[in-house]
């Protein structure tokens, strides 16, 4: 197992042969090393270590690291960008929400990636998903890079924020103090490398009001203050990717009454708010409803039903976007846990991006090789420790199945250090690689550089690190 460094001075001994800082930077001594073992190390430091000086030591030398060796963190805004014009298609990007075991499960996609000439693909992790998974912003994308490195990935490392939502009731009660909850949300992710954030205010959206505009007002007018915000933390020169959203994912089904109230009203609020920092530019892409919901809808025997998706929707507000908004098209959500069989639908009619996280948490759970005693001992923490989230009506099944991934953050050291993850990882790898086939992004390296092309960024030295390196 990788080694978890209790202090700088240990880290640097570790790394001794491997890497080599000076003078606030890093020099790469040993390439292979670092792939094979010195990266793991940093992971598990970064993420297990107790000394927030030897985390931040950790962090950085993986940042650093990832820049010198080209996996660097990009945005996808240009790519969709050609999309809104015509210029590629035939496409949905995987946006691939890392719940538990994001190190290993990072490598398992830029590994795949890389057989299948992949670059079209979306690390994510949504704001709700930083708490019960211990990851705030800085600590995935460490992970995530490191993964890309232990990969030899090089080439764009497309990090995203999804789902940085707001609160209904909390608004409601104080809206000012539920925004800056979201400014906040969207500086530490900036801060921590993410270049695409997918803002979802549509829990704002009150249908009770009379008109379509008045419905997604407090929607399109939030949207566009954050869109402002973001414009201005773009200190490397990198075109974030914003993403909205018309529809709750698991309410009603959107219309292109509500995209169109949703887009025109949100297109006069950013000139209104232009001089904030957006620069005329606004969202790239637009999240809707069309039938589906976060994992899927439990049966009471903890099996997923099937839900039907009207991919029509894609197909036809999907070209509303493109053809009248400038905008890459629709995305879909909650659609990791729907049939194999439907996937290839989604490019078919042009769906820009498909979220999918439940699935991949679904697999490692589910899977044979998952620990009997550990499925044990999480289904007991999860009637420990999430009753008050269960519902009258639901089977004990059905409770699991729906607050076990509160347990990914409580158990995420045995979920990294699992005996059996090999045999685990290698089913991920082969229902990613189907997803890459399906969706459409097979040997789309050639197109991703065509139009991505990912700045080279360093951070300053942390003050114990530079304090801790030996004197020459």
């Amino acid at each position: 197992m990788p080694n978890v460094e209790r202090s700088v001075a240990g880290l640097l001994s570790r790394l001794s042969g491997i890497v080599h800082v000076h003078h606030g930077a890093i020099e790469i001594v040993d390439i292979a090393r670092l792939r094979a073992d010195g990266i793991r190390d940093l992971a598990w430091t970064a993420a297990f270590a107790e000394d927030p000086a030897t985390v931040e030591a950790a962090q950085w030398i993986v940042w650093q690291a990832a820049q010198e060796l080209g996996a660097r963190s990009a945005s996808i805004h240009e790519l969709y960008m050609a999309r809104a014009r015509g210029e590629v298609s035939g496409f949905t990007v995987p946006a691939i929400n890392l719940r538990a075991q994001t190190f290993d499960m990072a490598r398992i996609v830029f590994e795949t990636a890389t057989t299948f000439d992949v670059a079209a693909v979306i690390l994510e992790l949504a704001r709700s998903e930083q708490t019960y998974t211990f990851q705030r912003p800085i600590d995935y994308s460490t992970s995530v890079l490191a993964g890309a490195i232990a990969a030899d990935w090089q080439g764009p490392v497309f990090l995203q924020g999804d789902h940085y939502q707001f609160n209904a009731k909390k608004y409601a009660a104080d809206p000012e103090a539920m925004t800056e909850e979201i400014r906040r949300a969207c500086r530490l992710a900036i801060d921590a490398g993410y270049r695409n954030i997918d803002i979802d205010s549509s829990t704002l959206v009150d249908l009770s009001l009379s008109t379509d505009d008045d419905q997604q007002r407090a929607n399109y007018e939030r949207t566009a203050e954050l869109v402002a915000l973001i414009r201005t933390l773009e200190a490397d020169g990198v075109t974030v990717s914003v993403g909205g959203e018309i529809g709750e994912v698991g309410k009603e089904n959107s219309n292109e009454a509500e995209l169109r109230a949703y887009l025109d009203g949100l297109k006069g609020q950013l000139a209104k708010v232009g001089s904030g920092g957006t620069n005329g530019v606004g969202i790239s892409k637009v999240s809707v409803q069309t039938g589906t919901s976060h994992g899927g809808v439990v049966l009471p025997d903890g099996t997923v039903g099937t839900a039907a998706v009207d991919f029509s929707i894609h197909e036809k507000l999907g070209a509303i976007a493109r053809r009248e908004y400038g905008l890459a098209g629709t995305v879909q959500h909650g659609a990791s846990t729907l049939p194999d069989a439907m996937f290839h639908r989604f490019r078919e009619v042009e769906t820009a991006e498909i979220h999918l996280a439940t699935g991949f948490q679904n697999a490692l759970y589910e899977n044979p090789a998952f620990p009997a005693e550990l499925h044990r001992q999480i289904e007991g923490w999860c009637f420990a420790n999430a009753l008050d989230e269960r519902k009258s009506d639901q089977t004990d099944q059905q409770f699991v199945y729906l607050t076990r991934k509160k347990a990914l953050g409580p158990f995420k050291r045995q979920l990294w250090d699992l005996d059996s993850k090999d045999e685990i990882l290698a089913d991920q790898a082969k229902k990613i690689g189907f997803l890459f086939h399906e969706l459409g992004v097979d040997d789309s390296r050639t197109m991703v550089e065509k139009y991505v092309h990912p700045v080279e960024v360093h951070r300053p030295i942390p003050a114990a690190l530079a304090e801790a390196v030996p004197t020459p």
